[in-house]
């Protein structure tokens, strides 16, 4: 509802004075600009709701929408380490504090004294003015190990030994770090790293290159996997999630188990319970197990009554009601590869695939289970 404007009291002639006209006049030429303001901001308002109902219209045919850009985060970044790093121009003297030096912890690795040139007679030492030159160097370091050679009375030699942090490798870790963190970390492609060691005077084949970043790794993936199995021991929970994407032509998936104690990754082929049941057990014992919870969960999956009490009288195992989901003990059959637990599936009888899911999903439980990984969390 528009407010009421003031209406001006009709003035006689006798009292219109000059100033009286000229004071019309500023209030006329006001009034024009307030209805001009008025009209834009009506102008503005009705282009926004023209701008949603043709967006609108372009949603409900099936078209391109005009995309939602938001915007730049930039501008605002650089302002915080602007305030972080002491650059901000517009300081209040509330937060002014002592101008820290950017150079108080740098590691000194040379120190030069430089005297002026030409000193006056009679000038007196007041110590020095300390600058910091911030440089890095890039350059070989190249070791040559001398082993000793004695030959001893019967004819045989005994020779000196290289330090056991060598591996028996002719290259060093700090160089092997240096291109698995070149390669992982920045991304940098085998061709580029290569002409960068070899610019730098390295001497290195393509070949032992890519056998740096793609062999030898073993030691990293066991200690992958015993985190995995550090942090199921301390956690309470656990979550779990599936990245897929296309390499060489098929599909594959990264999975992710972790919490807010540790993150742990596998690329796998699937995307599924199973998969999810047999990453919980690497970097253990990996096999299938039918306890009394495998019985249990199969009974929870609603497995049919008939082909579970034959597998609980086969092995002549207990009523499943009757023993708690996470009891380990109780082992009637104990598979180590996927390959032999799927031939043992065949032999029993079992086609259906819907039956063979749930049977392997309780007989990977029932591992789960045996190597005491708590059931709350498969």
């Amino acid at each position: 509802m528009d407010s009421l404007k003031p209406q001006l009291p009709k003035i006689s002639n006798e009292d219109r004075t000059p100033l009286v006209d000229v004071l019309l006049e500023l209030l006329a030429w006001q009034q024009i600009q307030i209805d001009k303001l008025e009209l834009l901001e009506l102008l503005a308002w009705q282009q926004i709701q023209i701008d949603k109902l043709e967006q609108e219209i372009l949603k409900l045919k099936g078209e391109t929408t005009k995309p939602k850009i938001k915007p730049s985060k930039m501008d605002e970044y650089a302002a915080e380490n602007d305030e972080e790093n002491g650059d901000g121009r517009d300081k209040s003297k509330k937060n002014k504090g002592p101008k820290r030096s950017k150079t108080e912890y740098l590691k000194i690795d040379a120190t030069f004294n430089i005297h002026p040139d030409n000193i006056p007679e009679g000038s007196t030492f007041k110590g020095y003015r300390d600058v910091v030159i911030q440089n890095i160097k890039f350059e070989t370091f190249n070791t040559c190990y001398r082993l000793a050679q004695y030959q001893t009375a019967d004819g045989s030699y005994v020779s000196g030994q290289l330090p056991d942090g060598l591996n028996g490798c002719h290259f060093g870790n700090d160089l092997i770090s240096f291109i698995l963190y070149q390669y992982h970390h920045q991304h940098v492609t085998q061709p580029l790293l290569l002409k960068q060691l070899q610019d730098l005077g390295v001497e290195l084949s393509s070949g032992r290159l890519s056998q740096f970043i793609t062999d030898g790794l073993d030691l990293f993936h066991d200690e992958k996997d015993q985190l995995l199995q550090a942090g199921l021991s301390v956690s309470q929970y656990i979550h779990t999630d599936d990245t897929g994407a296309r390499h060489d032509g098929k599909n594959g998936y990264c999975t992710h188990i972790g919490n807010e104690l540790f993150a742990w990754f596998s690329s796998t082929e699937s995307k599924s319970r199973i998969n999810f049941l047999s990453c919980l057990g690497q970097g253990s014992d990996h096999f299938y197990v039918l306890n009394a919870g495998a019985l249990a969960y199969m009974e929870q999956q609603k497995l049919p009554s008939i082909l579970l009490a034959r597998l609980e009288l086969e092995f002549e195992g207990e009523v499943v009601c009757s023993l708690p989901l996470a009891d380990p003990a109780d082992k009637m059959v104990r598979i180590e590869t996927a390959l032999d637990w799927e031939k043992w599936l065949d032999q029993q009888g079992i086609k259906t695939k819907r039956h063979r899911r749930i049977i392997t999903e309780g007989a990977l439980m029932g591992g789960l289970l045996a190597q005491g990984i708590p059931v709350t969390l498969s």
